[in-house]
């Protein structure tokens, strides 16, 4: 292990770097996808992340060689790098919250903050990957050299940056409601002016032609929480908008601006802890609305585990 000419890296580090970075943004961009909740967007939204993401790989993938080299002014820079990744989670939430003025149905302030959460979580994920990618290839470079088979070390090192993107891609999977509650169709029908959804109370609806529109398309979805641990995940009112927001942006929902009657809403059952979802989508498709609400995340805010205090466990029985 050598150092090149005029103060240059020897071979070995170039190497490091270079397997760091590339693993780096290849987790980055593993982790970078569009979906149905239209963000990040393309090609904006993903050539700044991408970007971010780059940037992220090179911190973490020359931490070591910068170390080793002795370079200690260089590892305080990209310290002081890596921390202003925590301003991601700002920059997220402020975009959002942009983007809430244009929504029908609204995230919300709790899947705000979920989302922004995970953007910072995931370029923390982009310099661990990069980082240990790059001590990988460092650490096999002695062994490989003398044998003569120096692509054995970069090759050990996207091997380690490969196993840190799939733990952390699995670390970083969402708890989704439908692997907490039991979800099912329920029967939307109106008392008079009072919407209900089996023997949940949704709201009043004066309009006739609003409570004809909820017949004719309405679907109603009843929300049962396997435990006490789901049952206070479902009080939580952002998590609840966020059932609303997500049904409403897979099927569309029959409301334009100032028709607050046809919002989706998610109302509680205070005695059984049940919630039901009403909605009047533009797909009235009882299929794809249970799966959308199946596949909400469970907002690490709204995520309580009562059940694991013995006061909660006393409660419970």
């Amino acid at each position: 292990m050598g150092v090149g000419g005029a103060g240059l890296p020897g071979t070995e580090f170039w190497a490091a770097i270079l397997t760091g970075v590339g693993l780096g943004t290849l987790a980055r961009l593993a982790m970078l996808r569009t979906d149905y909740r239209q963000y990040p967007s393309y090609p904006h939204g993903y050539a700044s992340h991408l970007a971010l993401g780059v940037v992220a790989a090179f911190a973490g993938a020359v931490v070591i060689p910068a170390l080793m080299l002795r370079e200690i002014t260089a590892v305080t820079f990209l310290l002081l790098v890596a921390q202003q990744f925590r301003e991601v989670r700002d920059l997220e939430r402020k975009t959002l919250e942009k983007m809430e003025e244009t929504e029908l149905v609204r995230r919300g302030a709790a899947y705000i903050e979920d989302i922004a959460k995970v953007f910072e979580a995931r370029n923390y994920l982009t310099i661990f990957t990069a980082l240990t990618a790059s001590l990988v290839t460092l650490a096999l470079w002695p062994w490989a050299e003398p044998r003569g088979l120096v692509w054995m070390a970069p090759a050990g090192g996207v091997l380690a940056g490969t196993a840190v993107i799939l733990a952390g891609r699995r670390g970083l999977d969402r708890v989704t409601l439908g692997s907490v509650c039991r979800i099912r169709l329920g029967d939307l029908h109106f008392e008079d002016t009072v919407l209900w959804v089996d023997d949940i109370n949704i709201e009043e609806i004066g309009l006739v032609k609003a409570r004809e529109d909820y017949r004719r398309h309405g679907l109603g979805v009843v929300i049962e929480p396997k435990d006490d641990d789901a049952r206070a995940t479902l009080a939580n009112l952002g998590q609840r908008q966020a059932i609303a927001h997500d049904a409403a942006s897979i099927l569309g929902v029959r409301k334009d601006r100032d028709s607050p009657e046809y919002t989706p809403l998610v109302r509680l059952h205070l005695d059984t802890g049940r919630a039901a979802l009403a909605i009047c989508p533009i797909e009235p498709d009882a299929g794809p609305l249970l799966a959308a609400v199946r596949a909400v995340p469970v907002i690490e805010g709204a995520r309580t585990r009562p059940l694991a205090t013995r006061p909660g466990r006393r409660a419970a029985d």
